[in-house]
């Protein structure tokens, strides 16, 4: 899978072929994370962006009751070209499925938000290992106790994925992922994780815990599973995303999101 193109990958996800995270899958090439609302709720969810731009910096966003990304994976179809997708009704997941067609309405937006995986292959060109990656396991995500901006009806507080590193390697990650602001930039915290609101980092409440070796710090980035979370609070009537670690791969490259 690692060496198929974008293309091909979301052609294997649509066939079912595929439904495990796309962490490391279509080197090079940028993945997003994915929101779907009603129209109503559509402007109060682009303003939440907006004012979010670390945890939700947007990539696109479709025409009502259009499932395809036009500006980046025209031939792509959002009902059914992710791994995993999460559906919420007034805040609580009612199911998880591999196939949203069965869900779709004409009065759907989608947003597609940047995803820190695009930034992952500037830190495996470094030699800066990736751990979830090496692990083959799902990127740890954790809840924080860092308020996001209210707009409109949503409300909540920020989502963190985390990625160990000894210290002088942590300073280069930052740097390095300073440049990629479209897909959540450089970190917003390093080292304890109590600071933040995280008691444990064993107890992940997205994804799955990884190895932080001796001499290693947490390195925490903003993460595109935040309006997950704050579906929970401000519980809207229905929402979709993708599940964590399940992304859309877009045709579009890691570097036309880097500022240099």
């Amino acid at each position: 899978m690692k060496h198929l193109s974008a293309q091909e990958i979301r052609q294997k996800i649509r066939d079912g072929e595929w439904t495990k995270p796309t962490a490391g899958l279509a080197q090079n090439n940028a993945q997003a994370n994915l929101v779907i609302l009603p129209k109503e709720l559509a402007y109060d969810f682009l303003l939440f962006c907006q004012r979010n731009p670390k945890p939700c910096p947007l990539l696109e966003v479709t025409d009502v009751g259009s499932p395809i990304p036009y500006l980046t994976a025209p031939d792509a179809d959002l009902r059914t070209d992710l791994p995993k997708y999460r559906i919420y009704e007034y805040g609580e997941l009612i199911a998880e499925v591999t196939d949203i067609t069965q869900y779709w309405r004409d009065d759907l937006v989608s947003f597609l938000i940047g995803c820190s995986f695009t930034f992952e292959q500037a830190l495996l060109t470094n030699n800066l290992p990736v751990r979830h990656i090496q692990e083959g396991k799902n990127v740890p995500m954790y809840k924080t106790n860092i308020s996001c901006q209210n707009a409109g009806v949503f409300h909540g507080n920020l989502v963190v994925s985390m990625r160990p590193f000894q210290p002088r390697d942590a300073i280069r990650a930052a740097q390095i992922t300073s440049r990629f602001p479209s897909v959540h930039g450089a970190p917003v915290h390093m080292g304890n994780p109590k600071l933040i609101g995280i008691d444990n980092l064993d107890e992940v409440d997205f994804g799955e815990a990884v190895t932080l070796k001796e001499n290693e710090i947490p390195v925490f980035w903003a993460c595109g599973v935040t309006p997950q979370a704050v579906a929970m609070q401000s519980k809207p009537p229905f929402m979709i995303t993708h599940a964590p670690g399940h992304m859309f791969i877009t045709d579009q490259k890691d570097e036309s999101y880097s500022i240099l």
